[in-house]
């Protein structure tokens, strides 16, 4: 496998690079850009981020052990004051409340790192120029279409096409 960075002075060079390299058939593609583009973000096909879920399931999960904690100290240790009923919901909301805070915030921290793949067990391709003014894409290919990448790149309008096994 190799890899190869084509480096872009215009997002609209780069989106069509990135077209071009679709319709070969090409699909581990990746850019880097300055500012968000919804060009390339559409080619990429970046959609809504599933971190809601997370943060959905890890807030229901909270709310039950916010009331199942409660429910099960007052019945293994029964404290009964003035013949008011153990299970009493309002006294419970509180903590429930607390809990679903709790687990959905970690939930959602967790989600996130888990999608972004962090911690990055490999070390990205950087090129300090993405950060201010150049577009880059990123393109992991065969041996074999190492060739075809690079003319598909530079007929995109590159300035630069690098290769980086």
């Amino acid at each position: 496998m190799a890899t190869l960075l084509g480096v872009y002075d215009e997002g609209t060079k780069a989106a069509g690079a990135i077209a071009a390299l679709q319709d070969e058939g090409l699909d581990d593609v990746a850019a880097y850009t300055p500012t968000p583009d919804h060009a390339i973000e559409a080619l990429l096909r970046v959609g809504i981020s599933p971190v809601r879920t997370f943060v959905l399931v890890g807030g229901l999960l909270g709310c039950v052990a916010g009331f199942a904690f409660p429910i099960y100290t007052v019945y293994d240790w029964p404290l009964i004051t003035g013949g008011k009923p153990l299970i009493s919901i309002p006294p419970f909301v509180v903590i429930a409340f607390e809990m679903t805070i709790l687990f959905g915030a970690i939930a959602g921290m967790l989600g996130f790192l888990g999608l972004a793949g962090l911690p990055q067990t490999r070390a990205p391709l950087r090129d300090s120029r993405f950060s201010s003014d150049y577009f880059g894409v990123e393109v992991r290919c065969t041996d074999a279409e190492t060739r075809t990448v690079r003319a598909t790149l530079e007929e995109a309008g590159a300035i630069e096409v690098r290769t980086d096994a």
